[in-house]
């Protein structure tokens, strides 16, 4: 064998090792960044219900969900949908599709809890509402990075 051959072999798996990191880092970093404007979007957004009167108590318990529940909760699963996206990258052949076909079930299975909760029509409206200004965001977005995937 000369240099040459020996070069071109081993640069083949390094290469495709390296462009299958970047891939996922840069789905990764696409979607943190879409997760932060997510929470930012949600946690702005739930913050002028409030301002305009809706009251965010639910009627099992009294609790009320604090600015700061948005954030955190919609950061949490923000990142499991990232970990989702990653996930079908790496072993569907169909990513893109299966991811928005899965995320999008799984935010409609989502709005069951506030038309349930018992609490007035604003509050359930804010909710759903609330429920998908994240789901507008990170979708689109991380499906978009899926299908760049060129495996």
């Amino acid at each position: 064998m000369s240099s040459t051959n020996d070069t071109g072999i081993v640069a083949g798996p390094a290469s495709a090792r390296t462009s299958h990191t970047h891939r996922f880092r840069g789905l990764v970093g696409t979607g943190l960044v879409a997760a932060l404007a997510a929470v930012v979007a949600t946690t702005l957004a739930a913050a002028l219900a409030q301002a305009v009167g809706v009251d965010f108590t639910i009627p099992d318990g009294g609790d009320t969900i604090p600015l700061s529940g948005f954030a955190v909760v919609t950061g949490f699963f923000s990142v499991v949908g990232i970990v989702i996206a990653a996930a079908f990258r790496r072993w569907s052949a169909q990513p893109a599709k299966l991811f928005v076909w899965t995320t999008v079930s799984l935010t409609a299975i989502s709005l069951v809890p506030p038309l349930i909760s018992g609490a007035n029509t604003a509050t359930i409206a804010a909710l759903v509402g609330l429920h998908l200004v994240p789901a507008a965001l990170m979708i689109p977005t991380l499906a978009r990075s899926l299908r760049t995937r060129t495996d």
